[in-house]
């Protein structure tokens, strides 16, 4: 008797929990066409500050917002993925990542694979020394510029 009562007060328990947690859910936000004039306004200002903050990146922002336009939804999913995936990185696997995609892109998927295969296999003296060699101009000129500082 007492276990078939506690069985009811457990599963009580979860019940009213996930009930809660039901109601807890906040309500989907409207359409772009729905949202007021000040949401509006506080979804475009970083944008806009942005914009005029940086004259230099516009091209490589509108680019970026046209490329994003031409992205299925699922291309959309995998790109959020990866930037939440950069995102969790330290700066040395950032580095890494960087240097992996600059290259990568231009290869075959054939060679793509083959240097995965590669990067498994190296040792982290060997991966640095390859991230030097193949870093993309920008870490290069930073890692040029650092090692004639010191």
């Amino acid at each position: 008797m007492k276990v078939r009562a506690l069985r009811i007060l457990v599963l009580g328990l979860l019940l009213a929990s996930g009930h809660a947690l039901a109601q807890a859910a906040p309500a989907p936000l409207p359409a772009w066409e729905q949202l007021t004039p000040q949401q509006r306004e506080a979804l475009i200002t970083p944008v806009r500050d942005r914009w005029n903050r940086e004259p230099d990146q516009r091209d490589r922002m509108l680019e970026r917002a046209q490329r994003w336009q031409a992205m299925t939804p699922e291309q959309r999913a995998q790109a959020h993925h990866g930037m939440k995936r950069f995102e969790d990185m330290n700066p040395d696997q950032r580095r890494e990542a960087r240097a992996l995609y600059g290259h990568m892109k231009a290869l075959t998927p054939e060679r793509r694979d083959a240097l995965r295969e590669q990067w498994k296999k190296m040792t982290p003296a060997q991966r640095e020394a390859w991230m030097r060699e193949n870093a993309p101009p920008r870490d290069r000129d930073r890692d040029r510029d650092r090692l004639q500082d010191r």
